[in-house]
């Protein structure tokens, strides 16, 4: 787009106020990456319709997600409406409030197609949100972004729409932040058991707690300024650790150790009994 020196640009404004930010639970980041893998052969990117809800602050709350197949060209997209419609239907079905909140896609940033889609999803639903997902690495990892859209105008005239990036927060617990932070790697040797796992879990936890640590002395010998609100969330972290003895702290986690080796044994019997099944299964129907 080109304009003169002293051409003035102005985003048009709509009736309803745009998100000011977005809140991604980690499943949604999970379904995401699972499809880059299963995508076509001849696809360079997958796209896909945001489920969520808007919360009063403004912020969008996106808590599902499912693939819409599409093709791009340089300066066409076909989407298939009639498959999108007939999966949020299906979605509606299992949960009526998680609505339309708007789309992602896989790559760096938004890219030349992206207007198109846009203007789709702005006519299901008011203010769309656009969600990025490096699945390519362009930087080393796996860049995720959100953006909202706005309208350039010239007067009265419409000449293209431009991209802003909102305030991202993504929603995980320990565990998946752990898988998170396997898929942000550009290279992983192993997947690592469950000791590795609670190993990794308990040193980033010890580094925490000689964070606090340090953060205290300095409180209390005058180098640092008290914050009264990190002072309450440490009296209360520390009010709610339950009050053991070494040895019982010692049998409670051995014990709870112990159960989670069983799980793990119950379930690799349960899947070399499954794959038996299936060869058997798959053996008769050939005889």
């Amino acid at each position: 787009m080109a304009s003169s020196s002293s051409s003035l640009l102005f985003p048009s404004t709509s009736s309803s106020s745009s998100p000011s930010s977005a809140r991604v639970e980690a499943v949604v980041l999970f379904n995401i990456c699972d499809s880059y893998v299963r995508r076509p052969d001849q696809a360079d990117r997958v796209i896909g319709t945001l489920l969520g809800s808007l919360l009063p602050d403004g912020t969008v709350h996106v808590r599902n997600s499912y693939v819409v197949p599409h093709n791009e060209s340089a300066d066409q997209v076909a989407i298939d409406i009639e498959y999108h419609h007939n999966m949020y239907a299906s979605h509606q079905k299992v949960n009526p409030k998680e609505v339309i909140v708007g789309w992602f896609s896989t790559g760096f940033g938004v890219s030349g197609g992206s207007t198109l889609i846009h203007d789709f999803y702005s006519r299901e639903v008011q203010n769309p949100i656009h969600l990025t997902v490096d699945t390519g690495f362009t930087r080393g990892e796996a860049s995720i972004k959100a953006y909202i859209s706005s309208n350039l105008s010239l007067g009265d005239r419409h000449l293209a729409a431009q991209f802003q990036e909102i305030p991202l927060d993504l929603r995980m617990i320990e565990a998946e932040k752990a898988g998170f932070e396997i898929l942000k790697s550009t290279m992983v040797e192993k997947l690592p058991n469950d000791l590795e796992g609670m190993e990794s879990s308990m040193e980033k936890l010890y580094i925490l707690i000689d964070e606090i640590y340090k953060y205290v002395d300095d409180v209390v010998e005058g180098r640092v300024a008290p914050d009264h609100k990190i002072g309450r969330f440490i009296s209360e972290s520390v009010a709610s650790m339950p009050k053991l003895s070494p040895s019982a702290f010692d049998k409670l986690f051995n014990d709870k150790i112990q159960d989670n080796l069983a799980l793990v044994y119950l379930s690799s019997i349960t899947r070399t009994q499954i794959s038996i099944a299936e060869k058997l299964n798959t053996a008769a129907q050939v005889l």
